[in-house]
């Protein structure tokens, strides 16, 4: 009881210190480019300009010939595009068209590590995809939002002119405030206005975010892989993660995936998260969860799961997945052991 009336009290304190250093300390967004364009893709294929001149990174995995779909592949939370290497070359071969954009902040893009604002971040996806339109003009335009990714890709629906044919969220970060402890958000908050520079590496949570070590211990030496990260930029994701729980994708095919062995999207918001769209006639949505799969599921160890299922419904919204990993029902946990492989 001691320990508990303590904490409460230093977090009272360190309110109380945000509040008066909330003026001198804030958290940072990197600044906007200073030109004003059309979007376009760039002459040289790995990258494209975006409408305030920002030249972005920009790869992609094209099949030979017309392709029967596009993807628009939105990484996560400090990875990059490298992220769809895999299953965009796998797709390619069954004729699905993968474009995967640095996303500002991350990867190779200017100003790594700083939060560039959940605005311009879902502009970029409207901008990209309005691009994508024109150069595939008959051709189906799905957006893949992993993690990070699936939070920007919804909250993109709802301040953009331009809408996919579908949505693909793979792990995606839908853990609101709501769903926190009280403690994490005002923590949260105090350091971002007093020590937004600060950066942390999260090695002593000891979470495991996939069953591939080999490919952990690659990104653990990718010096494009974010390893550790400033507190503002946490405290955007934050907001983004806020916002995103609270958004109803709907008039569109939706399929979320998750893993039932995720450790950084915790359990609970997400099974909240698909609750509230079951309950909306408005949304159209089908879940797969997998039983192996942990957070990085496009890279899993079972990965080619997760990509043949994702290549069957971009193909028909309406087929049974190959997986049969479906779930129609709520609990989506209620028994792992029974969950398909």
């Amino acid at each position: 009881m001691k320990n508990v009336v303590g904490m409460k009290r230093l977090l009272a304190a360190l309110l109380g210190i945000g509040l008066l250093a909330a003026g001198a300390c804030a958290p940072r967004l990197q600044p906007p480019g200073d030109m004003a364009v059309p979007p376009a893709f760039m002459p040289a294929a790995d990258s494209w300009q975006a409408s305030d001149g920002r030249v972005l990174p920009l790869r992609r995995w094209l099949p030979e010939g017309k392709p029967a779909a596009v993807v628009l592949a939105v990484h996560g939370f400090n990875d990059y595009s490298n992220a769809f290497t895999e299953p965009g070359e796998w797709w390619a071969k069954r004729g699905i068209a993968t474009y995967a954009p640095d996303q500002r902040g991350f990867g190779q893009s200017a100003f790594r590590g700083f939060w560039p604002g959940q605005t311009r971040m879902t502009r970029d996806i409207v901008e990209l995809s309005r691009s994508l339109r024109q150069r595939h003009p008959d051709t189906p335009l799905f957006w893949l939002g992993e993690s990070m990714g699936g939070a920007v890709t919804l909250v993109a629906l709802e301040e953009g002119d331009v809408r996919p044919d579908g949505l693909v969220l793979v792990a995606p970060a839908v853990w609101g405030r709501e769903s926190m402890p009280w403690y994490y958000s005002a923590t949260l908050w105090v350091a971002a206005h007093t020590i937004p520079w600060k950066t942390f590496t999260g090695s002593g949570l000891k979470i495991q975010a996939s069953d591939n070590i080999e490919m952990l211990r690659r990104l653990s030496r990718d010096p494009l892989f974010i390893k550790a990260t400033r507190v503002d930029t946490i405290y955007g994701l934050v907001d983004l993660m806020d916002r995103s729980a609270k958004t109803r994708p709907r008039g569109l095919p939706l399929l979320l995936l998750y893993g039932a062995k995720d450790e950084v999207i915790p359990k609970q918001p997400v099974e909240k998260y698909v609750a509230a769209l079951k309950a909306d006639p408005g949304v159209d949505m089908r879940v797969a969860i997998y039983a192996d799969g942990w957070h990085m599921l496009l890279r899993d160890l079972q990965a080619e799961v997760v990509w043949r299922d994702i290549a069957a419904w971009l193909g028909d919204r309406k087929a049974r997945l190959p997986s049969g990993a479906e779930r129609r029902d709520l609990p989506l946990f209620p028994d792992e052991k029974e969950l398909p492989k």
